[in-house]
């Protein structure tokens, strides 16, 4: 019901694109999930003496704990000793044992970013000379089993019983006054705070075990509650739970003096007889009290999640605070405004006023989240590329083009309002709806001498019989006027085709909603493309005590269809046995770096019957790909195949020999 007329959009529309280019055109560094950045010893590399520790750098500083740091050698026994220290700004290093011998050894790290996430990995090196090792590099994350899912779960429920708790109260309070007596209005807000306190106590069982062992049985570990308790977001939930307290009563006073004094026959306050000065003290009072509480609520996510860290924290944080309201106010007064139409009484209908009263503010709403969408996504995203090139892009795609499938549906919505209006308005429809209620008690008349006959006979019968009796009559008197109800509800065709639409549009806000959650809890664009920069960076600057055996391969290569020349190059280093960083690069006939849509390489000793050994590198930027950790298990003289495909049938497979160790 976003009520939008044409001229605003058109100068949303460009308001918003100048302010997006201009944010995205001259975007400055920033991050919010931590990325490991740097290593010493560096991934990959073959030193020549036993290092005394570990260290790890990354792009913000982190949460340790004992454990944070693991080093294995090549059995999977732990060689650190002692914590974790943070000798300088956002590099951490662990001291290992004297005396390692030979082979290669895996780092694990697990760590929590300052914007709350868990953060995990694990690479190698090696002292002397690469080995065969027991350890894998891809063991689970915290994050990533059941307990994960529940996080995950949890995050979704609190999210969506804030916006039905705030927007549903927020719905009565500006638009409809009379909802405060509709029992399945009261319901919806009263299960909001329910699932907004669940969700909250279970985040906070779940929290020590997410960012730890992700071990259920860890979830009532007690030690770990108390760790919890003592980090930036175990007080954000504790603070949570304390404004939820105080939204309890809130909702009491509510549904309980306020539904009081709702006039029945206006559906907002003040637009009937009853301007009374307490009436107004009391809304005043419930929309002042119940902003504040709404927006400590919504302070207790960005206090600990993205907007708390990166660029410009000191604005992120209100502006977060101010978008997650703009989300309660639309979503989930339009939770309220469907359940309405649905449920509420006869007695009690929504009328046209207070749907477009929620026009009003669903529009307020969406011209908000503009805004503050934009401003979060240049924070987030960094650059034009990262829509695409980052799964945090992508997602942040899937919601824009939600939001749009949603404003299209409320341009529906508000033609069934506008035809509501029309309708309510003339006299033929006034005259249909009082022939709809004459027609009602003839209609009903038999089944009332039915009820009395069957009570005459009862009198007959025993007490127990009675009873039952009694029973039966009144769930037929109940089934009976809640079928005349539906009846009346779904007389007016324009009143039922606002609901269809507000249905609609309630069924992409569920989508909208589960997308949302999923975006805070993944890795920001500008941090995933400068982990990338960082990675690229590591592989390709020389590895300690290996000296320079890079190995270079430039091949031609023509795949005979539109655009299908060009030369693609591969670097392999250091060209040693063990652990290698692989970069190819593919230029067309002038030189220029191009985009193919797939690269895949392919190594095979023949001599000792060893491959094909495949590596799918990952593309960087244009016209380059890189892979690291790729294992040779011995020196020799090796064939290098590389497979360039230009477009969907054209392809080609090219290839070179390059003497290795």
């Amino acid at each position: 019901m976003t009520q939008i007329i044409a001229p605003r959009v058109r100068t949303l529309v460009l308001l918003v694109l100048a302010v997006a280019g201009a944010l995205l055109a001259g975007a400055a560094p920033a991050s919010a999930h931590a990325a490991l950045t740097g290593s010493d010893p560096a991934q990959g590399a073959v030193v020549d003496t036993a290092p005394t520790r570990v260290s790890l750098t990354f792009s913000e500083p982190v949460a340790v704990g004992d454990d944070s740091v693991r080093v294995l050698d090549p059995k999977g026994e732990r060689v650190d000793k002692g914590d974790p220290a943070n000798p300088s700004g956002t590099t951490y290093s662990v001291p290992l044992v004297s005396g390692l011998p030979d082979g290669t050894y895996t780092v694990a790290y697990q760590v929590v970013s300052a914007d709350s996430h868990p953060v995990a990995g694990a690479f190698t090196f090696s002292i002397g000379a690469p080995s065969e090792t027991t350890v894998s590099v891809s063991a689970q994350a915290s994050d990533d089993g059941l307990v994960g899912w529940l996080y995950g779960f949890g995050r979704y429920v609190s999210y969506a019983g804030f916006a039905v708790l705030a927007g549903g109260a927020a719905f009565v309070l500006a638009c409809w006054a009379p909802g405060a007596r509709v029992r399945a209005v009261q319901r919806l807000v009263v299960s909001g705070w329910l699932a907004l306190t669940a969700a909250t106590l279970g985040l906070l069982m779940l929290r020590g075990s997410y960012t730890t062992s992700g071990r259920v049985g860890d979830v009532f570990d007690l030690e770990l509650l108390g760790d919890v308790l003592q980090t930036k977001t175990g007080a954000a939930l504790v603070s949570r739970l304390l404004l939820l307290a105080a939204a309890a009563l809130f909702i009491a006073v509510l549904f309980g003096a306020y539904a009081r004094t709702a006039d029945a026959a206006p559906d907002h306050p003040g637009d009937g007889d009853g301007g009374e000065p307490d009436k107004r003290d009391l809304t005043f009072g419930l929309a002042l009290g119940g902003t504040v509480v709404a927006a400590g609520l919504a302070a207790s996510w960005a206090m600990s999640e993205h907007a708390s860290q990166g660029l410009q924290a000191g604005v992120a944080m209100p502006v977060d605070v101010v978008h997650l309201l703009a989300v309660a106010a639309w979503l989930g007064g339009l939770t309220a405004l469907l359940v309405a139409l649905h449920r509420a009484p006869v007695e009690t209908p929504v009328g046209h006023d207070a749907v477009r009263r929620f026009s009003r503010l669903a529009f307020g709403s969406v011209v908000t989240l503009a805004l503050t969408g934009v401003y979060q996504s240049w924070r987030q995203l960094g650059s034009w590329s990262a829509f695409t090139d980052t799964r945090y892009g992508q997602l942040l795609l899937v919601k824009i083009a939600l939001v749009a499938v949603m404003v299209a549906v409320a341009f529906l919505s508000r033609r069934w309002t506008r035809r509501l209006a029309d309708a309510r308005g003339s006299a033929a429809a006034e005259e249909a709806e009082r022939a709809e209620e004459e027609k009602q008690p003839a209609g009903t008349a038999p089944a009332t001498a039915s009820e009395t006959s069957e009570t005459s006979e009862a009198g007959k019968t025993e007490a127990g019989h009675d009873a039952v009796r009694a029973a039966q009559l009144a769930r037929q008197r109940a089934a009976t006027e809640a079928a005349r109800q539906k009846r009346l509800r779904d007389a007016d065709p324009n009143r039922f085709g606002l609901r269809r639409s507000v249905l609609a549009e309630a069924g992409v806000a569920v989508v909208l909603l589960a997308v949302t959650t999923v975006l805070t809890q993944t890795e920001p664009g500008r941090t995933e493309q400068d982990a990338r920069a960082a990675a690229a960076t590591s592989s390709s600057a020389p590895a300690t005590g290996q000296g320079s055996g890079a190995v270079s391969l430039t091949m031609p290569f023509d795949t005979g269809g539109t655009n299908g020349e060009g030369v693609v190059s591969v670097d392999l280093d250091p060209a040693q046995a063990g652990d290698n960083a692989l970069h190819v690069y593919v230029e067309g006939p002038d030189g220029t770096p191009v985009d193919v849509p797939e690269v895949k390489i392919a190594l095979t000793l023949a001599a000792q019957d060893i491959g094909p050994l495949p590596v799918t590198p990952d593309r960087i930027t244009t016209g380059h790909w890189s892979a690291s950790g790729v294992q040779i298990p011995m020196a020799g003289d090796w064939k290098v195949e590389v497979t360039v495909r230009t477009s969907d049938i054209d392809q080609v497979t090219v290839s070179k020999n390059a003497q290795i160790g």
